[in-house]
C-alpha cells in the first residue's frame, strides 16, 4: 500500500480532534478514527466528517448520548449496537456549528475478527440498510487502513490500521475470483429479459457491475469501502476496459422496458463483463 502523503486539515472544520479524545474517556471506547472522504483528500466543501468510533464490549451509549448533546448543543439519539442493522450497528448524526458530524461505532473484536478473515481470503457480504450491494465485510479492515487516527491510548487501531495498509494476497485472490458472480448474475438476467421485467434486470445488472468494482480494486490491492463512487473509481483503474464507465451508465440508465430493449442491453452487458472478466483473470496473478 502507499505511503501517508494526505495529513487531513483538521482545523478546516469542526473540533474533531477534541470531540475524539473526549470520547476515548468515554467507558468502552478504545479508540477514535477519522474516516470517509475527509481522511482520504477526496472530500468537498460539504462533505460530512466521519468518525469511526471503535469500542470494545458494551459502550457507555447514555454517556455518548451526553457527550453528543454537548458538542451538538440539543439533545441527540444514540444508536445502540445493532440499531443500525448488523454491520453499520450504531452511531449517531450530529450537527456541530453548522456542519454533519457522523458518529458510527464499531466492535473492535469484530474488525479484527474479519481482517483475520480477510487475511486468509475469507469475507462476507452482509445484507445492511444504506447498502443496495450488500455490505462487503472488507469494509472493516479497509476502513482502518484508508483512516486517519485521532486517538488511540493503547495503540491498538494504530498497530491495525499499519497491517492492513497491506492488501491481503490471499483476499485480493478471493475477489478477483468472485467476478464469476457478475457473469452468473447477467446470465440470470437473460430469463427477466425475456419477460419484459425490467426492474430484475435493472437489479442483476447492478449487482453484476457491483461485483466488478469489488473485483477491479482487488486486482489494484485497493481497499472498497462502499458503493458511492466505487464503479467510478474501478472504471478510472488502469486495465479498465475502455470506455466501460459511460457503457454501464448508458446501460442502466436507460435499460429499456420492452422484451427487445431488455435483451440487447443484457447482451451489451454481458460483453462487458467478459471484457472486464478477460483482464482479471489473465492478470489476476501479477
Amino acid at each position: 500500500m502507499p505511503s501517508d502523503p494526505y495529513v487531513p486539515p483538521l482545523a478546516d472544520g469542526p473540533d474533531v480532534a477534541g470531540m475524539a479524545r473526549a470520547l476515548r474517556e468515554v467507558p468502552g471506547v478504545v479508540g477514535v478514527l477519522l474516516g470517509g472522504s475527509r481522511a482520504r483528500g477526496t472530500h468537498r466543501p460539504d462533505s460530512d466528517w466521519d468518525l469511526g468510533i471503535y469500542y470494545r464490549g458494551e459502550p457507555d451509549v447514555a454517556a455518548l448520548a451526553a457527550l453528543a448533546a454537548e458538542f451538538a448543543g440539543r439533545p441527540v439519539e444514540v444508536a445502540a449496537p445493532g440499531g443500525w442493522g448488523p454491520w453499520v450497528n450504531a452511531g449517531a448524526w450530529l450537527t456541530v456549528d453548522g456542519v454533519a458530524v457522523d458518529w458510527i461505532l464499531r466492535d473492535l473484536d469484530r474488525v479484527r475478527r474479519v481482517w483475520e478473515g480477510c487475511r486468509e481470503g475469507r469475507y462476507e457480504v452482509g445484507i445492511q440498510p444504506g447498502h443496495p450491494l450488500g455490505f462487503w465485510s472488507p469494509c472493516y479492515p479497509g476502513e482502518v487502513a484508508l483512516g486517519h487516527v485521532l486517538a488511540d491510548a493503547g495503540g491498538e487501531l494504530t498497530a491495525l490500521r499499519a497491517a492492513a495498509r497491506e492488501y491481503p494476497e490471499a483476499l485480493r485472490r478471493a475477489l478477483i475470483d468472485a467476478s464469476w458472480e457478475a457473469e452468473f448474475t447477467v446470465a440470470a438476467a437473460v430469463k427477466g429479459a425475456a419477460a419484459g421485467d425490467a426492474v430484475y434486470v435493472s437489479l442483476c445488472l447492478s449487482r453484476a457491475f457491483g461485483i466488478l468494482a469489488q473485483s477491479l480494486h482487488a486486482w489494484h490491492r485497493l481497499w472498497c469501502l462502499n458503493e458511492k463512487g466505487a464503479f467510478p473509481a474501478a472504471a478510472a483503474l488502469p486495465g479498465a476496459p475502455a470506455g466501460l464507465l459511460p457503457r454501464v451508465h448508458a446501460l442502466l440508465g436507460r435499460p429499456g422496458s420492452s422484451p427487445a430493449e431488455l435483451a440487447r442491453t443484457v447482451a451489451a452487458a454481458a460483453e462487458a463483463v467478459a471484457t472486464t472478466r478477460a483482464f482479471l483473470l489473465a492478470e489476476g496473478g501479477a
